[in-house]
């Protein structure tokens, strides 16, 4: 169960994570990718943060959080600059796909099929 602590510091990091990214996206002048933190977890310590990305369109993911994960030491870097207020250590970040809606709509189109029984 996460502490009222842990639960700040996920937010405030998911929030920061999430303009970065953006930002970055916008600069990089990328027009067809969304990129959006679903999730951010901060273990107990405060020592590393699991933050999760749903990245669409997802069939390219897997390369955009390969990039994701070659910079997320100036994300971290960046991330510190932005919360230097806030924090006085930034976590270790680790990036997860977050491929909860790829099962959502799995799951939509199994109940959806013309030959489904149920129906």
């Amino acid at each position: 169960m996460e502490t009222q602590r842990q639960k700040k510091i996920s937010s405030l990091i998911q929030k920061e994570i999430a303009e970065l990214i953006g930002s970055d996206l916008r600069r990089g002048g990328v027009k067809n990718l969304i990129i959006s933190v679903t999730r951010v977890r901060v273990s107990p310590d405060l020592s590393l943060c699991k933050v999760y990305l749903s990245i669409f369109p997802s069939d390219s993911s897997a390369q955009h959080l390969a990039l994701i994960k070659d910079n997320a030491a100036r994300i971290k870097h960046d991330l510190s600059m932005s919360l230097k207020n806030h924090l006085r250590k930034i976590p270790e970040l680790a990036f997860f796909i977050d491929d909860s809606l790829d099962y959502i709509d799995s799951v939509d189109d199994s109940i959806n099929y013309p030959d489904n029984p149920i129906n």
